[in-house]
């Protein structure tokens, strides 16, 4: 069996695509379009891969460059390094969040090299009148007739094409793609090329990040305590799953003779306000109110204590106000602690008719089942099923969370981003599956501004998620973990099934990149699981 050890991409970020129109990075009406092709990558220490670039495109930044107008002309910035007639001089400075600055140096050798090219292309193109094409045009006629700037800039452009495969040289296999920016701006370039027939410039760029584990090697020791909820419990999921299927086939009468009782089914108006001892500072509980709340009596463990007990009795029509006080442990930590009045008015109330509960029923409680017992049977294992999986999600969320602790990392904004920007895209997904978003809507929920806000406000989380993506990463490799490349394939091929059968678009590369991440993720927490010393207590 073939096995993968492909690295897939937990952030993806960097991955070039052969079949999209090629990256295009233009100085404004430049003469110098740089066109990308593949370049060569190689693998971080983590195995959750980022593409890494030999040679790297300009990227324009509008506040670093502000290039005059010029004429149309193009040139492609190749894999492969031009021989150069004298060497350039890189100086590495290193900056915060896994950024490097590239200062470079180019002699007067370089430019005039450059310069005689640009001269001799301009030759063969240039329709100068009085000369024939292609042929031999007195350099001050032609520069007169391009112009001045125009031949400036179309050198500069090619000192740039032609020096930036070397000025990249130390940071190949460590430079993010798409990360590299060239933050000299473009007049002064042009003012140290007039003045001196030489150029410099700065190169701004992300590279990957190293991590570092506190302490080293850390997570093949792991110790985790893990809390899991003392309602996680097969059988008594059993239970209420098995009690809610009756109930589903049971009919709700009026209850007209009596008050409130358990199993009862009440209809209710609830008002809350705080109670306190100056009665002007008195404000209601918006999120514990309700208007027309259909409560099942069967439920009161899921409300706040002395809720059910309080109402227990009461008539329709009647209404009924009692102070309560919201448990320390209560899940809207705002709530926590505070005395309030409520005041309740039953507006309906019934009681179910149910049937017996036998093998009659098999069928409808369970589709497939003939007997009772085999409808417990059926629901008991899948109670056990979930349980199971919960816990085993409670292990795994403990697990990672300590991880993301042992690491350290500088983080580059890129990075930081690109995970940002995936995670609001998935909320805004479903902000729109669930409340049917306008464009106009839509289009201020996807603003920069809203954007960089969700940034700014879930920096903590989208780090933590890098952390932990990272940390796996490197374990999966460190580890030398695999998965069959069967497996792999039939997972893509389901991926995509279900994205055909909902009739959704999807790239192919993509999908594979998400199935790869899965699985290593996968590999990487059984690896913990197997390895990790962990307690379960209850809470």
């Amino acid at each position: 069996m073939e096995l993968c050890s492909l690295s897939p991409k937990a952030i993806r970020v960097f991955s070039f695509n052969p079949f999209r129109p090629p990256h295009s990075v233009v100085f404004a009406n430049s003469l110098l379009h740089v066109n990308h092709k593949p370049f060569g990558c190689s693998r971080l220490s983590s195995s959750r891969q980022f593409h890494l670039l030999q040679s790297t495109p300009i990227s324009r930044n509008s506040s670093c460059f502000a290039a005059p107008a010029a004429s149309s002309s193009s040139v492609t910035l190749d894999d492969e390094k031009e021989q150069l007639p004298a060497e350039i001089q890189v100086t590495e400075t290193k900056l915060p969040n896994s950024r490097v600055m590239l200062s470079v140096e180019i002699p007067p050798a370089v430019c005039e090299d450059c310069y005689k090219r640009v001269l001799n292309e301009f030759t063969k193109k240039a329709k100068v009148p009085g000369f024939r094409p292609g042929k031999s045009v007195p350099e001050n006629i032609l520069i007169n007739y391009v112009g001045k700037k125009i031949f400036q800039k179309a050198a500069i452009e090619s000192i740039l094409k032609r020096t930036l495969p070397h000025a990249m040289s130390s940071v190949t296999g460590r430079a993010l793609q798409d990360s590299v920016r060239i933050v000299t701006k473009f007049s002064e370039m042009e003012e140290t090329y007039a003045s001196s027939n030489s150029l410099r410039y700065d190169i701004m760029v992300d590279i990957a990040p190293e991590i570092k584990w506190v302490p080293e090697n850390g997570y093949k020791n792991l110790k985790v305590v893990v809390e899991i909820d003392s309602d996680i419990d097969a059988h008594k999921a059993f239970q209420q799953e098995l009690r809610g299927r009756h109930k589903a086939l049971g009919i709700l009468k009026i209850v007209l003779d009596r008050g409130l009782q358990i199993g009862d089914v009440a209809v209710l108006d609830i008002s809350t306000t705080t109670i306190e001892q100056d009665e002007s500072k008195v404000k209601s509980i918006p999120s514990a109110e309700s208007k027309g709340l259909h409560f099942d009596t069967e439920d009161g463990d899921k409300v706040i204590p002395g809720f059910l007990d309080s109402i227990i009795g009461m008539q329709r029509g009647e209404t009924k106000s009692f102070p309560l006080v919201f448990p320390e442990s209560w899940k809207q930590e705002k709530l926590c602690g505070v005395h309030a009045q409520f005041t309740v008015e039953c507006k309906e109330l019934f009681y179910r008719e149910l049937p017996a509960l036998d093998d009659s029923l098999a069928d409808k409680l369970l589709p497939g089942c003939t007997t009772l017992a085999e409808v417990k049977e059926l629901l008991l294992q899948k109670c056990q099923e979930m349980v199971q999986t919960a816990k085993e999600q409670a292990t795994d969320n403990v697990i990672l969370d300590q991880l993301r602790k042992m690491v350290e990392v500088e983080i580059p904004q890129l990075l930081f981003e690109e995970q940002g920007r995936q995670f609001y895209g998935a909320k805004l997904l479903e902000i729109q599956a669930n409340m049917k978003l306008n464009e106009q809507q839509l289009a201020t929920l996807s603003s920069p501004t809203a954007v960089n806000e969700y940034l700014e406000n879930q920096k903590e989380n989208i780090t933590n998620a890098i952390k932990q993506n990272l940390a796996v990463g490197d374990i999966f490799k460190r580890e030398n973990l695999q998965f069959s490349t069967e497996m792999l394939v039939k997972e893509v091929e389901n991926s995509i099934a279900e994205f055909k059968r909902h009739n959704q678009e999807y790239n192919e590369e993509r999908v594979k990149e998400q199935v790869q991440e899965i699985l290593e993720g996968a590999k990487v927490l059984e690896w913990l699981r197997e390895h990790a010393e962990i307690q379960y207590i209850t809470k």
